[in-house]
């Protein structure tokens, strides 16, 4: 490896739904972030490596930033914050379809404090024509201190090698952090109870979302190489666990067919998959349960 190799981390960052794992998922070539059109979907940081003969990124998907209003609220905007003050660079990505907003001003007055550089990244531009994108760069120029404005669709890869060649040039020297084949460094365990939480937050309606999690309570590999998994999504109310199950078991049914799709893409082999629904009350604001479900502060 040449002696001018560079490599560094890079935060995504921005208001709920943006567009900041679609982005991810798109640089590193594989689904590795859940993507939903529900907001507050990511809650851990997620890490997409992108390696190249010339540098190595490593890209952390943070929670979009948002008032909290609850402890695992509290838990996501502390990953966020202290993720900024990390890394070699910010990506601040915002919504070309939804202009500037309060969201946004709070995530402005936070970056004020980041001395890495950052980049502001106006994303899905196909909805907007050239003359709006214009309008919105001039907005956000007055309103905070960007080292580059770039706009993207991280949907259809516009613009996103322009970007990624710039913040190049922003990277320090340094090693292969990861190896070559390695796309994330989540724990396959961790990507499979994700893309389980997907599947019922696509598949349900609005009252659900933000109150369920996902628990795997057992992966083996059988014989046959088919993998066996069990795992159980815990809701905070019982009507809750009665959408997930749907009439006869149906919807249940229906998230474990999708999300045995994505997993068997993920693990190269076949999948059994069993799914259970749990009540756990007001799990959000419990720090055993938070802790049990993954969401473990020392370790962001």
């Amino acid at each position: 490896m040449e002696s001018n190799y560079k490599s560094g981390f890079i935060a995504i960052i921005g208001r709920p739904n943006v567009g900041k794992s679609t982005f991810l998922n798109h640089v590193v070539g594989q689904k590795i972030a859940i993507m939903s059109d529900k907001p507050q979907t990511t809650r851990n940081k997620i890490q997409g490596v992108l390696t190249t003969d010339d540098y190595q990124m490593v890209f952390i998907d943070t929670p979009g930033i948002h008032k909290p209003k609850h402890r695992l609220g509290d838990f996501m905007m502390k990953i966020a914050d202290n993720t900024l003050n990390e890394v070699d660079a910010v990506l601040f990505m915002i919504n070309a379809d939804e202009g500037y907003g309060r969201g946004d001003q709070f995530i402005i007055e936070r970056l004020e404090n980041v001395k890495s550089p950052v980049f502001l990244i106006i994303n899905k531009i196909d909805l907007v024509s050239p003359e709006a994108l214009l309008g919105i760069i001039d907005e956000y120029r007055q309103k905070g201190d960007f080292q580059e404005i770039i706009p993207i669709s991280a949907l259809q890869g516009n613009n996103v090698n322009r970007l990624l060649t710039e913040l190049q040039n922003y990277l320090p020297e340094g090693p292969q952090y990861y190896p070559q084949d390695q796309i994330t460094d989540h724990p396959e365990r961790f990507i499979i109870t994700e893309f389980i939480r997907e599947k019922a937050l696509h598949l349900t309606r609005e009252e659900v979302p933000h109150s369920i999690a996902v628990a795997l309570e057992n992966m083996e590999k059988r014989k046959d190489d088919t993998v066996f998994i069990q795992a159980t999504i815990i809701t905070e109310r019982s009507s809750q666990k009665g959408i997930i199950i749907g009439k006869q078991g149906r919807m249940l049914k229906k998230i474990g067919q999708e999300a045995r799709k994505d997993i068997e893409h993920l693990l190269g082999s076949k999948v059994y998959l069993e799914l259970w629904v749990k009540v756990k009350k007001d799990w959000r604001n419990k720090q055993s349960q938070l802790h049990e479900l993954g969401f473990r502060q020392d370790e962001y």
